[in-house]
This record gives C-alpha cells, sequence and structure tokens, in this order.
C-alpha cells in the first residue's frame, strides 16, 4: 500500500522535483572547478543515503544520517560561505525587478529603450591596440550590482567612453594606468580601483594579479571584465568567475552587448 502510495504522483511531486533539480545545477555550476565540489557531491551522496533509508524504514541509520545532516548544517554554512553569497548575488541579479529586465516584459516599448549604452566597439578597440603594444589593462563593466564599495579605493571620474580616452588612461607612463578603471552606461566613473583578488588554485598559474582580480570582482559581483595581458598582449573576457572563450573581436562585442542587455 505504501508502494502504491509513493508512484501516485501529483502535478506538484513533479513540480517540486524540477525544482530541486534547477537548484542541484545551480549549485553545482557554482562550486565547479573549486575545492568545493567534491564537498558538494559528497553532500548529494549522504543526503540520498538519507532518504534511501527513510524510505526503506532503515530507523537507526536513518535517524543516525538524518541527525549529522541536522547538526551539520551550520558547518556547511561556514565551508560554502562564499558559494552562498556568489549563489544569492545570483539570484538576485536574475529577478525581473531591475530595470532592464523589467523593461523586457513590456513588449510596447521600443528596443532602443531597453538596450546598453555602453560604446562597447570603442572599449573593444581600445583593448585591440594596447593589446598589440602590451599594454596591460583592467576594465570592470558594472552591470545591476553596484560597484560603489571598490570605486571608493580608486579616484572618482566622470567621462564619456572613447577609444582615445580608454587607451591614455592605461598607458605606461599616465598617473591612472595602475588598478582597474569602472564602466557604468557610457562613463567612465572611476580609475585606478583596487579589486578584491580571489583565491581560486583553479586559474592557471600564467594569468597574473589582473586576471585574478578580475575573477574576484566578478565572483563577488554580476560585473564583467576585460583584461589585457601586459606579457602576451591577449584579451580575456570573465563573468561570473569564469574565462568566456570568444573567436575575434566581433564574437566579443556581441557577447559583451548580450550580457548587457
Amino acid at each position: 500500500m505504501d508502494f502504491l502510495n509513493f508512484l501516485d504522483f501529483k502535478i506538484t511531486d513533479i513540480i517540486d522535483i524540477v525544482l530541486v533539480a534547477a537548484l542541484l545545477y545551480y549549485i553545482y555550476k557554482l562550486v565547479k572547478g573549486t575545492v568545493a565540489i567534491n564537498i558538494f557531491i559528497g553532500i548529494v551522496i549522504v543526503w540520498a543515503l538519507w532518504k534511501l533509508t527513510e524510505l526503506l524504514q532503515m530507523r537507526m541509520i536513518s535517524s543516525m544520517v538524518g541527525g549529522f545532516m541536522n547538526i551539520g548544517l551550520i558547518a556547511l554554512i561556514i565551508v560554502f560561505q562564499q558559494e552562498i553569497r556568489k549563489f544569492l548575488l545570483m539570484v538576485g541579479s536574475t529577478n525581473f525587478a531591475t530595470k532592464r529586465n523589467f523593461l523586457r516584459y513590456f513588449k510596447f516599448l521600443k528596443q532602443e529603450t531597453i538596450s546598453t549604452n555602453t560604446n562597447v566597439e570603442a572599449i573593444i578597440g581600445a583593448c585591440e591596440r594596447m593589446g598589440s603594444t602590451k599594454t596591460g589593462a583592467l576594465i570592470v563593466i558594472e552591470r545591476n550590482n553596484s560597484l560603489d564599495f571598490v570605486k571608493s579605493s580608486g579616484d572618482a571620474m566622470n567621462i564619456m567612453i572613447t577609444q582615445p580616452i580608454l587607451e591614455s588612461i592605461f598607458f605606461k607612463n599616465s598617473p591612472l594606468h595602475d588598478g582597474a578603471i569602472v564602466v557604468q552606461d557610457n562613463f567612465i566613473t572611476a580609475t585606478r580601483v583596487i579589486l578584491p583578488v580571489s583565491n581560486d588554485r583553479n586559474i592557471p598559474l600564467r594569468f597574473g594579479l589582473r586576471h585574478r582580480a578580475a575573477v574576484g570582482i566578478t565572483e563577488k559581483t554580476d560585473a564583467v571584465c576585460l583584461v589585457v595581458s601586459e606579457e602576451t598582449g591577449s584579451i580575456s573576457y570573465i563573468k561570473n568567475g569564469e574565462f568566456v572563450p570568444f573567436k575575434g573581436a566581433e564574437e566579443l562585442i556581441r557577447l559583451i552587448k548580450k550580457d548587457l542587455d
């Protein structure tokens, strides 16, 4: 009888399974490539064992595993502190309450009203020129999350984006070249900004502090970053703490515009 009740699925049970699967998928994306992935897999195995013993009515082992799961909750919060922060940030950044996302739900508004104003072509043009001369650069483009907490570490600026302006800022003899710049809409709002550096051990050793800083800020916020390597002149695009592959400047421009819209 209990077995038949177990097979009696309702529509709410299907929704419940889909939501749990989606939650586990997003958590896996957050911890993929980090040391926490092994802990995550271990938790999933222990949780599955707990539910299996409950289903089979193995009361003793079920109570033991259940007690471990309940007591270990606080420890898990400590272990996954950065991942939980990133997950909550991701959830908050993808809701429709933000201005850009909210306007998409109104079809009668023109596309120009909700499209980005950032001059992405000028940014990529400057990155290519700086790459050809191996001039290091770190550009942070703000999206929904405020970057005021890092802007305060640098110099306030309010100048419209142009390719010559970007190249002059990162020119090796410029007093503003050290650190990152923050771009908001189509304006450079801060220069010489100090960013939090990621401690992710999976970042290849060939990448220096600029790349680690770009990974760090994109782990903590929904900003996107462009890095020009001073050693190789190559351009890197970083989002959600990960390097985004691309082929050529045109594809990179399309990627950035899509992420900013």
